[in-house]
C-alpha cells in the first residue's frame, strides 16, 4: 500500500498523494467495462488511494452509482478511508447534450441531495461546482455549499476551473480547500496567475488531465480510431497536424523515460508530483494495469537534470491545439 499523503490546502483533508479520477468509467472516453471499473476502484483503495473524484453529470448519474457500488462491495476498512470529491452543476439532456451550468443555491441543494442518494453516503468530502455559472455570483454558490457544510452534508468546499479573481472572491466567502484544474506538461496555464493565487490563499490543487487524456501516456498512437462517444474525437489536440506535433513531444519524453527506466506515463505523472506538495494529481485509470502503472510514478524521483531534460523536451506552451473545443473553452473562467 502507498502511504504517501498530501493535504488539500490549509483547511482540507489529508489524502493520498495520487487520486483516482473516475469520469472515464462512465463517460466521454468511449465504452468502459463496468466490472473492470469496479475492480479498478477496489485496487486503488487496496493500494492506499483514498481520494475518488466524480461528477453527478458523468453518465448522468452513472458514475456516482458505480462508485457507490464499488464502495459497498469493498472491505469496510478501505471503504471508510475513501474520500469523495464531487462536481455538480452541469446541465444535461437525454441525448447527452450540454445546456450550461446552474450554480443557484436551490440548485446546489438539489444536486447534493441526489448525489448523496446515488453514492449511498451521508456526506460528501469535497463538493464543487464543475464550472462557474456566469449568471450567479460565486459568493452565492459557495455560500450555499457552506450551508451544506454547517448541516453536515459536506465536509469541505472546492472549486473547479476558475481564475485567480474568482478564487479570491470565493475564499473571502468561505474556506476553500482546493481548486480542481487541468495541469500537465501540455497544460501549464495555471502557473502564471492561478497557482500563485492559490498558494497565497492556502488553497491546494487537484490536478486533472495529468496525462492529457491519454495523449502523453505513451500508449496513444497516431492511427488510433476513436469512437463517436469519445471526447477526444473532437478535442483539438487530437486532430490532424496537432496530433502529429503532440506525439512528437511524447517521443521526446519517451527517450528521457527510457534512460530512467520508467514509462512515459510515470514520467509525466512524476513531473506533476514534483511541482509542489500542495498539488495532488488525479489519474483517470479505467483499468487495473493502467492504475498500477500510474501508481509507479510515486517511486520516480526527478532530479534537477531530469527536470531540465523534461523542460527542454516539452517547454511550456509546446502543445498544439486548445485543451477543449471552442464551445467548451468559453465556459472556463480559468481561461479568461
Amino acid at each position: 500500500m502507498t502511504t504517501r499523503t498530501r493535504t488539500l490546502g490549509t483547511t482540507g483533508p489529508q489524502v493520498s498523494a495520487l487520486g483516482l479520477g473516475c469520469m472515464g468509467m462512465s463517460a466521454l472516453y468511449g465504452d468502459a467495462d463496468r466490472t473492470e471499473s469496479v475492480a479498478t476502484v477496489h485496487a486503488a483503495l487496496e493500494a492506499g488511494v483514498t481520494l475518488l473524484d466524480t461528477g453527478d453529470f458523468y453518465g448522468m448519474g452513472h458514475n456516482e452509482l458505480l462508485i457507490g457500488e464499488a464502495l459497498r462491495s469493498a472491505p469496510a476498512a478501505r471503504r471508510e478511508r475513501a474520500l469523495l470529491s464531487v462536481k455538480f452543476g452541469a446541465l444535461r439532456d437525454p441525448d447527452g447534450g450540454w445546456a450550461g451550468y446552474d450554480g443557484r443555491p436551490a440548485a446546489v441543494r438539489n444536486f447534493a441531495a441526489y448525489s448523496l442518494q446515488r453514492l449511498g453516503v451521508d456526506h460528501i468530502d469535497v463538493y464543487r461546482i464543475a464550472r462557474l455559472d456566469p449568471d450567479v455570483p460565486v459568493e452565492e454558490t459557495v455560500g450555499a455549499i457552506a450551508e451544506l457544510v454547517e448541516k453536515g452534508y459536506v465536509r469541505h468546499i472546492g472549486l473547479s476551473e476558475v481564475g485567480a479573481e474568482t478564487l479570491r472572491r470565493a475564499a473571502a466567502t468561505a474556506p476553500i480547500c482546493d481548486l480542481q484544474i487541468e495541469y500537465s506538461l501540455l497544460s501549464r496555464g495555471i502557473e502564471a496567475e492561478i497557482l500563485p493565487a492559490a498558494r497565497e490563499l492556502g488553497i491546494g490543487i487537484t490536478a486533472y488531465g495529468v496525462l492529457s487524456r491519454g495523449l502523453i501516456s505513451g500508449h496513444f498512437g497516431a492511427g488510433r480510431q476513436l469512437a463517436a462517444n469519445d471526447f477526444r474525437a473532437l478535442s483539438p489536440r487530437f486532430q490532424g497536424e496537432n496530433l502529429r506535433h503532440n506525439l512528437d513531444l511524447v517521443e521526446a519524453l519517451r527517450a528521457i523515460a527510457g534512460r530512467k527506466g520508467v514509462s512515459v506515463a510515470q514520467l509525466a505523472v512524476a513531473w506533476v508530483l514534483s511541482r509542489g506538495e500542495d498539488i495532488v494529481p488525479l489519474v483517470g485509470a479505467r483499468r487495473r494495469d493502467r492504475l498500477a502503472e500510474a501508481l509507479g510514478a510515486l517511486d520516480v524521483v526527478l532530479d534537477e537534470a531530469d527536470l531540465r531534460a523534461v523542460e527542454e523536451a516539452v517547454p511550456a506552451d509546446a502543445a498544439a491545439g486548445d485543451r477543449y473545443p471552442a464551445q467548451q473553452m468559453a465556459h472556463l473562467d480559468s481561461e479568461r
